[in-house]
């Protein structure tokens, strides 16, 4: 068992909060014709005008997309009628975090399935999850109830173990049985995140999603280049960031973000898109494992 004292706890449940809130708010202003750009801001606005930091730049996925895309500040795309809206937003305290998402059909229904299928395994998955429930067993139960609704799981993403300061520490959730035996163990923090897809249940990487991380630590002989990395590092820890952030620590960062990568100190976090074009739903919760069923932080 995890060794989590109260404090740790209570920053829990705190992000987890934050991450749902933030998630709601997304989905009521998602809406035809509102630019991707100010749902983001709004959400991530929210977690830090309550007492929150940001865990990871809000996703924002559109059809068969399923993770890793983040508008930057000159983005002035905005929802259609017919859109499939992946929300993946996650908030922290104290470097204790939260990770949730939802997904959001604009002006149609001719998603609901989809929508349902992520979100039933979801629920059926968090269900089972609990001290000495092996990840391999919550990947069947995912894999089982979306093949029941007629759709496929995604077979190469993964829900994740969560540590302070760390988005991904090591153990995986797969969406199907892959046999993993590995067990939860109490104080555990997971992410539990199914996606559903009526293509072929694999994602491959696409281009940049305008969202960066920490790579390694080397002096630059840049001094632009060189500043906005102490910045970065100072303000974003561990943690991924994205373009929007860096232009409030160095106005026009792109260009200095591109010489970073170029350097090797960060890299870049490639879309995910479903491999034949498939559409694809997610739904994500955040848990706090117990002897019994979970505690879901982000209700």
């Amino acid at each position: 068992m995890y060794l989590l004292d109260e404090h740790g706890r209570d920053c829990i449940r705190k992000a987890g909060r934050l991450s749902s809130e933030a998630r709601e708010l997304g989905r009521s202003l998602v809406s035809e014709g509102v630019r991707l750009r100010d749902v983001a801001e709004s959400m991530e606005l929210h977690i830090l005008e309550h007492g929150g930091k940001l865990a990871f730049p809000v996703n924002i996925s559109l059809n068969d997309m399923a993770a890793h895309f983040t508008p930057n500040s000159a983005d002035e795309a905005v929802f259609k009628s017919g859109d499939l809206v992946k929300l993946d937003v996650g908030a922290h305290v104290d470097g204790y975090l939260g990770d949730t998402a939802t997904t959001v059909e604009v002006g149609t229904r001719n998603w609901q399935t989809l929508i349902q299928a992520s979100e039933r395994a979801l629920q059926q998955a968090l269900e089972v999850a609990q001290d000495g429930v092996s990840v391999g067993t919550i990947g069947g139960v995912v894999d089982r109830s979306i093949k029941g609704a007629g759709f496929r799981p995604v077979v190469n993403l993964s829900g994740h173990e969560m540590k302070r300061y760390n988005l991904h520490a090591g153990l995986s959730v797969p969406n199907y049985d892959d046999g993993t035996l590995t067990k939860l163990t109490g104080n555990m923090i997971l992410a539990i995140e199914p996606f559903a897809t009526n293509g072929q249940g694999q994602v491959s990487n696409g281009r940049s999603g305008n969202i960066y991380r920490v790579l390694r630590d080397r002096p630059l002989k840049d001094q632009e280049a060189e500043k906005l990395f102490q910045l970065i590092k100072q303000e974003f820890k561990t943690l991924p960031f994205c373009e929007r952030w860096c232009d409030r620590l160095q106005p026009n960062s792109g260009a200095t973000l591109r010489l970073l990568h170029r350097h090797g100190v960060i890299s870049t976090y490639p879309v995910l898109s479903e491999t034949k074009q498939g559409m694809v739903s997610q739904a994500e919760h955040t848990i706090l494992v117990g002897n019994g069923r979970g505690e879901i932080t982000t209700a």
